[in-house]
Formats: structure tokens, sequence, C-alpha cells
């Protein structure tokens, strides 16, 4: 992980950027405090759905799938045995 003025990062943006797109973790200092990190995003928010969808999707899963008189509480003991 490298640390790096804020001048020489706004100065030099795009080949940092490129670093980061590679996995690299930037830290960005000003007056030698750091005040910020470039660093990858999380894999799971690249690919978040967004919260419309997945409630549509558990509903059509719902109506698919009918539990038949069992609770849930009974399908949990069962589990555990």
């Amino acid at each position: 992980m490298e640390t790096i003025g804020a001048y020489e990062a706004k100065t030099h943006l795009p080949r940092l950027l490129n670093r980061v797109s590679r996995g690299e973790k930037i830290i960005i200092t000003k007056h030698g405090v750091p005040v910020a990190s470039l660093q990858p995003p999380e894999p799971e928010a690249a690919h978040r759905k967004p919260t419309k969808e997945i409630i549509a999707e558990l509903r059509n899963f719902q109506r698919r799938h009918k539990l038949n008189g069992i609770s849930i509480r009974e399908m949990i003991d069962e589990g555990r045995r």
C-alpha cells in the first residue's frame, strides 16, 4: 500500500486509477495526514441488484415453493437433528 500526497494524486489520478484497477490500494494524505484511500470496490457492491428486484424474486420463489402445512419452526427443528 502506497501513500501519496493530495497534489500528486490530483496530478496523476488517471495513472493511480489504473493501478487501483489492478488491485492496489493507495492512501492519499494532506499535509502528511491520511484523508482518503483509493481501492477497488467490494466484489458484491459491483453486482448488487436493486432492492425492488430482490423483493420480486423472493415473492416469485414464495409462490412456487409451498410449505404444505409445515411451519418454519418445524423446519428449523428438523434441520437441527
